[in-house]
């Protein structure tokens, strides 16, 4: 069974980090949840909505990622997952969504781990190229390939 992924961040964030994942992922839209929180929105209420999102299936396994570690969308996100087949990942980017998208179908604490190296390793410094060179063809297998080099993203 598939993991599903619920996004809970401040506005508008959730939904455009959901757009990006569905650009790459155009077949996860099922799978990924979204909650944008709004600027002064109530904690209970926000809690009440990502309630009711996880609510059809509620023993499904769910990872959910945030954006900030101790502000408001992981602190409901914490409260969310009490009890649940869930795991709490604050710190959001696109490579951490991206891997934890592409490994959906694996048990859920490895798709943890999955995320997390998607994270860390999709966050690089860049150099300038020269005016004269051109961009790199290879592109780091940062996603699914580490599994499946035939694999699109």
């Amino acid at each position: 069974m598939t993991t599903r992924i619920l996004l809970i961040a401040h506005a508008p964030l959730a939904h455009a980090l959901r757009e990006c994942a569905l650009h790459v992922f155009a077949d996860s839209a099922d799978s990924l949840l979204v909650l944008d929180v709004l600027p002064h929105a109530a904690p209970d209420d926000t809690l009440r909505q990502a309630q009711q999102l996880l609510a059809d299936a509620p023993d499904m396994a769910t990872l959910v990622l945030t954006d900030l570690f101790a502000a408001t969308p992981c602190n409901v996100a914490q409260r969310l997952i009490a009890g649940r087949a869930a795991r709490l990942i604050a710190g959001v980017n696109v490579p951490m969504l991206l891997r934890a998208v592409c490994y959906r179908a694996e048990p859920l604490d490895a798709l943890v781990q999955r995320a997390l190296d998607g994270a860390t390793q999709g966050v690089v410094q860049v150099m300038a190229l020269p005016a004269s060179a051109t961009a790199p063809k290879q592109i780091s297998p940062l996603l699914c390939h580490d599994q499946n080099p035939d694999h699109h993203h």
